[in-house]
């Protein structure tokens, strides 16, 4: 899946889709949104915005604290 923002939704929970973006330097992140989520489920369901929209978005980049499970 080609999304222009790392995303995680509720949605794609168990789909085992890995998301490919291209973030504002040009550069391209590739992860596994079932990989990311299950790792830091505690922290996206604590968020604001994953209780109210049912997701969570980030334009410029992959978050700093799941920058390790990109994929090359």
């Amino acid at each position: 899946m080609t999304l222009k923002r790392f995303v995680i939704r509720k949605s794609l929970i168990g789909k085992n889709e890995v998301i490919t973006f291209t973030n504002k330097k040009g550069e391209v992140v590739k992860y596994n949104h079932d990989d990311v989520y299950i790792k830091f489920k505690e922290r996206f369901e604590s968020m604001n915005c994953f209780a109210k929209y049912k997701n969570y978005t980030n334009t410029n980049a992959m978050p700093a604290f799941c920058r390790d499970m990109k994929i090359s």
